[in-house]
């Protein structure tokens, strides 16, 4: 029970920390950084020997909360075109308003260094992984099943990836809608491959 305490009140830290670090800067010293949270700077340290361990739980936090959300959404939907697209729009939901707090977590975990930050990455990725293998085997199944035209499973998949992250960028940078391009992506894109039964 104390490990699941411990567990929480880190997570608990990091997101406070983060929104911190989102007003002051990276440049924000531990010491003044553990000032701003009503802390000794030995417990901050306690719980994280550097900027880019809060970094690190905060990303990571934040890709468990929107990878449950996102296959809760998912789940809703059987035709693998239908997920991908409830895919799309429910990342986008899930940061909506908050664009922002994806893009700081990447750039402050820039900081941490290439190797860190490589192998930070890579497990971000692989939370991910078994959702794309068992998407693009349930293309494949669509597609010999007569209900999906033949297209490259890994391919598709990439693309709705590259849209989720480029919009969330986007919205960031020139505050677009989300909507018109998901309408665009439904109909010119994922539309055309389902075949009507």
């Amino acid at each position: 029970m104390a490990r699941n305490v411990q567990v929480e009140k880190r997570k608990e830290l990091a997101g406070k920390a983060m929104d911190v670090l989102r007003v002051e800067g990276l440049e924000c010293s531990m010491t003044a950084l553990a000032e701003a949270l009503g802390l000794k700077r030995p417990t901050l340290l306690y719980y994280f020997p550097d900027k880019a361990s809060i970094v690190e739980l905060a990303l990571e936090a934040t890709l468990a909360e929107q990878v449950q959300y996102v296959v809760g959404e998912m789940a809703k939907h059987r035709h693998p075109l239908d997920r991908l697209y409830a895919q799309v729009r429910s990342v986008h939901n899930f940061h909506r308003g908050r664009e922002e707090r994806i893009i700081f977590l990447i750039q402050a975990l820039a900081t941490a260094g290439k190797e860190r930050t490589d192998q930070i990455l890579k497990i971000g990725n692989q939370a991910f992984e078994m959702y794309r293998i068992g998407l693009a085997a349930e293309i494949r199944h669509a597609v010999s099943q007569g209900t999906m035209y033949p297209c490259n499973p890994e391919a598709l998949i990439q693309l709705i990836r590259s849209v989720v992250d480029g919009v969330l960028v986007q919205r960031v940078m020139t505050d677009c809608e989300f909507e018109p391009i998901h309408e665009f992506l439904w109909e010119h894109v994922l539309k055309p491959l389902k075949i009507e039964q």
